[in-house]
């Protein structure tokens, strides 16, 4: 009994650990900066959903472990929303509704930036960015070709990281700050 609580202790902290990551690179400043993402709540909401996508669909490609894994950490995000819509004061009534908004628009941009990841080249990509990330605010093509740059540099870096790896707690991100077109 005991040895079953450590387990699901050590993985609780592991599922803990990835989303604490995932999280900590969709705050980093310089996406605000140097990218020129608008530093409103919905933007934010859509980095952190960019950065869940691409960590789902890499452990999605792992072993069972990595895909269960991955599922928990989809899992905590929508926890962590819900928590987010209840702290806002959304009321009881209200907070399913906003649930399923917020889950229509994580897999709206999911398969979106599926679609566009599937593309040769980044116009795709940062088409799909600029509409989703920037959310209709005009941003130079400049900040949203390097933010394409930046996700296809994601993506690239997550391939190259061992999936059990991933699902054992050590993810890493590249440096927005050194990544440029």
């Amino acid at each position: 009994m005991l040895l079953r609580s450590s387990r699901r202790q050590a993985r609780r902290e592991t599922i803990e650990r990835l989303y604490g990551a995932i999280v900590a690179q969709s705050r980093l400043p310089s996406f605000y900066t140097d990218y020129a993402v608008p530093d409103t709540v919905e933007a934010r909401f859509d980095l952190l959903v960019l950065h869940v996508h691409l960590v789902f669909r890499r452990l999605a490609e792992g072993d069972v472990a990595s895909r269960e894994i991955g599922q928990l950490v989809f899992d905590y995000f929508i926890s962590d929303m819900d928590a987010a819509v209840r702290e806002i004061g959304t009321g009881d009534m209200k907070v399913h509704k906003k649930m399923r908004d917020l889950g229509e628009a994580y897999y709206g941009r999911a398969n979106a930036y599926d679609a566009a990841l599937k593309e040769q080249g980044e116009a795709a990509l940062a088409s799909s960015l600029e509409r989703n990330i920037y959310g209709g605010i005009e941003a130079s093509p400049a900040a949203v070709q390097r933010l394409a740059h930046y996700v296809k540099a994601a993506v690239d870096g997550l391939a190259a990281q061992d999936a059990a790896a991933i699902a054992g707690g050590v993810l890493a991100f590249p440096d927005p700050e050194k990544v440029a077109p």
